[in-house]
């Protein structure tokens, strides 16, 4: 199968291209800069020069293809707004070349938001509310099924591995900039994580066998606590770790604060049952632990 990823040199989808590739499929890589491209092309992969602000560049990428990954989302959280008109036009923009064909089309979303305080499951509905992490992805994706669209939805927790630039290392930074690793509250609040590769082989079978409309949770862990987390960056970097009251969590951390306070547990019981997927690397504790996320 010749398939198109967005996203293809970031963390998620580096990892997506390599697994797609052994597997014996084509890839096509979006790549906005030349060192996007150069990564994209090291890895055995085409490249196809283009951003998400070029729709020209995805109508050409999906054509050509037998299949499109969506990874890409500008993380730009000074402009979240912008960030998420362009998600939501690029899969337009997908959902109108691919419709009445059956060549998949996997939308990637985070599951912050989408039902905090309890265990989500692939089944539930993901209503989340209007808030600064709204993201229309899950809800404009499976809208263009009924435009004949073979669409499915690939929810993802905290993705660690190493190389990771994202919420996890900007936690540790907050600690060192701060002298205190601090957790939010009493520190209960869970985070569903899974790490890198075991995201990757989700992805492909998503690829190659998830039914049209059906949502997928790459969960390798239901939750891990704001406090574990917080423990194990104050141990790494030797910094007494304490409570911020909830209310205090922005003063402290920033935008950041928001998110952290956030419960966000996620099951992938129906998941692993229905595409024989059973996450086998490192949890995110004992990622952390192995070092890699304290050498930056």
């Amino acid at each position: 199968m010749k398939v198109f990823v967005t996203g293809a040199s970031g963390f998620i989808g580096s990892a997506v291209v390599p697994e797609l590739l052994a597997a014996g499929h084509q890839v096509v890589g979006l790549a906005r800069s030349d060192a996007s491209a150069a990564a994209v092309a090291a890895t055995g992969a085409e490249v196809l020069r283009g951003s998400l602000h070029d729709l020209d560049s995805l109508r050409s990428g999906a054509t050509a293809a037998d299949g499109v990954i969506h990874c890409a989302f500008i993380h730009d959280f000074s402009n979240y707004a912008a960030s998420t008109e362009a998600d939501r036009r690029a899969i337009e923009t997908f959902g109108e070349v691919l419709a009445g064909s059956n060549r998949p089309f996997i939308v990637t979303i985070g599951l912050a938001g989408l039902t905090p305080g309890r265990l989500l499951t692939e089944d539930d509905a993901g209503n989340a509310p209007s808030s600064a992490m709204s993201r229309v992805s899950e809800t404009l994706g499976l809208s263009l099924v009924s435009q004949g669209v073979h669409a499915s939805v690939m929810r993802l927790p905290v993705v660690h591995d190493n190389g990771d630039h994202g919420f996890v290392l900007d936690l540790i930074n907050i600690a060192r900039q701060k002298g205190v690793s601090a957790y939010p509250g009493e520190g209960l609040n869970r985070w569903a994580a899974v790490h890198r590769l075991d995201a990757a082989r989700l992805y492909r079978l998503a690829l190659e066998n998830a039914p049209v409309g059906s949502c997928l949770h790459a969960v390798a862990e239901e939750g891990v606590t704001s406090r574990a987390i917080a423990e194990v960056i104050g141990r790494h970097l030797n910094l007494p770790i304490i409570s911020v009251p909830v209310e205090k969590a922005v003063e402290h951390f920033g935008f950041l604060g928001t998110v952290f306070s956030m419960d966000i547990a996620a099951s992938s019981t129906l998941t692993q049952q229905r595409f024989n997927w059973h996450p086998t690397q490192s949890g995110l504790i004992a990622d952390l632990d192995e070092g890699h996320y304290f050498n930056n």
